[in-house]
């Protein structure tokens, strides 16, 4: 029956088929180790204040939404002009390690301090002289990335966000805002 639609297979938009189906947005809840949990992607200035986020599911991988994290950064600048968009440098974890985001940081113009995985290590010199170059790291500029860290356990103060109350993602995003606010305060 190749070109027949059935009754059944037509999609739905309700129960009783009398409007949207409510519900239809993403909650950002993902199946982790831990159960249904939420993830906070992060981004923050040198002093530990947000600059911009995004709330996805716990099961979400970091570097699939690093990209949207830094497209969002907009810090207003003093007197007139546009946003600052591009950060001066990025501090990142091993998470963030892939070709990928390496390529975008430098097709941007963006200094970048990322650790390299093992096994990037291992494959690299697996290949011999085919492997390339180590990317450049500096220990001790590393050693700033806790800023991060110390960013989202004051975040996760708010009993709400560490323990995610708010049923829908809009609720939970804006409470995230607000906290984030609070802290530029």
């Amino acid at each position: 029956m190749a070109g027949v639609r059935r009754f059944h297979d037509r999609p739905r938009s309700s129960a009783c088929g009398r409007g949207p189906k409510r519900g239809t947005c993403d909650p950002a809840l993902g199946r982790s180790r831990g159960g249904l949990s939420s993830k906070i992607h992060l981004a923050c200035d040198g002093r530990g204040r947000p600059l911009a986020f995004v709330v996805t599911g716990g099961n979400t991988n970091d570097c699939t939404r690093f990209t949207a994290v830094m497209e969002a950064i907009q810090v207003p600048r003093i007197g007139p002009g546009r946003p600052r968009t591009r950060p001066d440098h990025v501090l990142g974890d091993k998470g963030y390690s892939s070709k990928a985001i390496r390529a975008w940081l430098r097709r941007h113009g963006i200094p970048h301090t990322i650790p390299e995985r093992a096994d990037q290590v291992g494959n690299r010199a697996r290949r011999g002289s085919r492997g390339g170059r180590p990317p450049a790291f500096d220990r001790e500029v590393y050693k700033h990335r806790n800023v991060v860290e110390r960013c989202f356990n004051r975040l996760k103060q708010w009993r709400g966000i560490a323990t995610r109350y708010d049923k829908t993602a809009q609720s939970y995003e804006a409470a995230v805002a607000l906290a984030s606010l609070l802290m530029w305060a």
